[in-house]
């Protein structure tokens, strides 16, 4: 029978047993040797003092420096191609754990890029249901940044997720995902950067906004919503008549994939979102903002900028509204017909029935400059048209050609870039040379588009998605100068 290797093993360590002991034995006397030489030298020799201290620090520095080197070789990962197996014998590495990419898959090594998207479905009221459908989306390595669930009355709720996916994941993929875990009614589209914001944090920031300045409710409303259309209906036409639509009651109507609320300034706010039916939660959120904002009633920022012209005058640059109705109206006295029949392209006699629609805050923002003296000379206009936003410029005859309207223009498009708006554009006419120079010199990317004498002119803002250029057919508001120009030609 052959002998183990632990046994041979065994019985050779017993044989060589004696000779590691008188090693040992012999060392104890080299030291005790050593020991007593040292003593003589410090007690008889001159400097025994001075040794004595300076084998102590030699001693103190040594123990320092290998509790250090100790510390820095526990922490370090092991060397590539050796490990330890888990008896203490050297043994083939083993592969790290594999890291959590930002895709929530593993990493291979390589940076992995990610999308970020909003998807919502409908999921039924039921135990486990959320938890299915968390689990199909892990297992394509998506992770779920942010989760929100909107209770429905029928029964079911309504989940929102904020996730981040592999790139080349296509979103098909994710919808047939959803399905495939009991979801319904799946609609998903990229999200940005905006959205990695907690939903409170969200809200409180767009209530903060609305407070300040009452421009601000239809674009708190379009980013709480996500891609809507947002319309504001007077109570009366600029004839004087009452519009249809502009009466909602108090509590507001919500019907699918549209709101009605009461507008605080009169009339009513229709929100409009056809691809994607509005929760109640969505509804409570709406008219919360709706009721803060009627509550502090007409309000616009006090800020002022003064400027110097080329020629030495000097303007100041300020938020207008109604208050400024009688200096807008005098300002319209003293322009030319032709430059009142560049701006508002119909008949000039009703040129200032625009102005109290102008000068709402509801319907956009205007900035007024004015002289030292406090006159009125210029006006410009930044519209919110549905999902699209116009700008329009009013200049004094006797103030053009001074850079006013290449300054109140920048500064409208500047608050088109902090509104989040993907590109603005301005109605005109070919022969307009001041407001062609003024939309060039923003160094914008411009589309042009001539439709029956009259020129839309659009600028695509930086950050806008690839592909955003001019609309199909003229916007609205230029349909509309035609069918009044029309008008008043026959």
């Amino acid at each position: 029978m052959t002998e183990s290797p632990h046994a041979a093993a065994h019985r050779s360590h017993r044989h060589h047993h004696w000779r590691r002991d008188v090693v040992e034995l012999a060392a104890l006397f080299c030291a005790v040797a050593v020991a007593d030489g040292i003593a003589n030298l410090v007690v008889h020799g001159p400097s025994g003092p001075v040794l004595l201290v300076a084998s102590a620090v030699a001693l103190l520095v040594t123990a320092a420096f290998h509790t250090w080197w100790a510390r820095r070789h526990s922490h370090a990962p092991p060397p590539a191609g050796t490990g330890r197996s888990d008896t203490g014998a050297a043994g083939p590495a083993t592969a790290p754990a594999p890291a959590r990419s930002a895709a929530g898959s593993p990493d291979d090594g390589a940076t992995t890029t990610a999308a970020l998207w909003r998807m919502r479905t409908t999921v039924r009221d039921e135990p486990g249901s959320l938890a299915a459908l968390c689990t199909a989306l892990a297992s394509h390595g998506v992770d779920i940044l942010n989760l929100q669930t909107h209770p429905l009355p029928e029964g079911g709720t309504v989940d929102e997720f904020l996730l981040r996916a592999p790139q080349q994941l296509p979103p098909a993929e994710l919808t047939r995902a959803a399905a495939g875990a009991g979801g319904r009614d799946t609609w998903i589209e990229r999200a940005d950067a905006h959205d990695l914001v907690d939903t409170p944090t969200r809200v409180l920031g767009l209530a903060t906004r609305t407070a300040l300045d009452a421009a601000e409710l239809p674009l708190a409303l379009r980013q709480l919503l996500g891609r809507c259309t947002i319309h504001s209906i007077p109570a009366t036409s600029l004839s004087g008549r009452p519009n249809v639509g502009a009466d909602a009651p108090v509590e507001g109507v919500l019907e699918a994939t549209v709101m009605r609320l009461r507008d605080p300034s009169g009339g009513a706010l229709t929100v409009e979102r056809p691809h994607l039916p509005f929760t109640p939660t969505e509804f409570a959120r709406v008219r919360a903002l709706v009721e803060l904002d009627a509550r502090l009633g007409p309000r616009i920022p006090r800020s002022q900028d003064v400027l110097t012209l080329p020629e030495g005058n000097e303007i100041t640059v300020r938020r207008a509204d109604r208050s400024d109705l009688p200096a807008a109206r005098a300002m319209h006295d003293r322009c030319s017909e032709r430059t009142l029949g560049l701006r508002y392209h119909g008949p000039v006699a009703d040129a200032d029935r625009y102005l109290d629609h102008l000068l709402s805050p509801r319907f956009g923002r205007t900035l007024a400059a004015t002289t030292a003296s406090g006159r009125l000379v210029a006006l410009g206009h930044l519209l919110w048209d549905g999902e699209e936003t116009e700008v329009a410029l009013l200049i004094e005859d006797d103030w053009q050609r001074r850079g006013i309207g290449s300054e109140l223009l920048r500064r409208l498009v500047a608050l088109a870039v902090e509104a989040r708006c993907s590109s603005v554009y301005a109605v005109t006419q070919s022969s307009n040379t001041g407001m062609v120079a003024a939309m060039r010199g923003l160094g914008l990317p411009l589309d042009y588009l001539v439709e029956d004498g009259t020129l839309v002119i659009t600028a695509r803002l930086d950050g806008a998605p690839a592909g955003t250029g001019l609309p199909q057919g003229l916007p609205r508001a230029a349909l509309n100068a035609q069918r009044q120009q029309a008008d008043s030609e026959r």
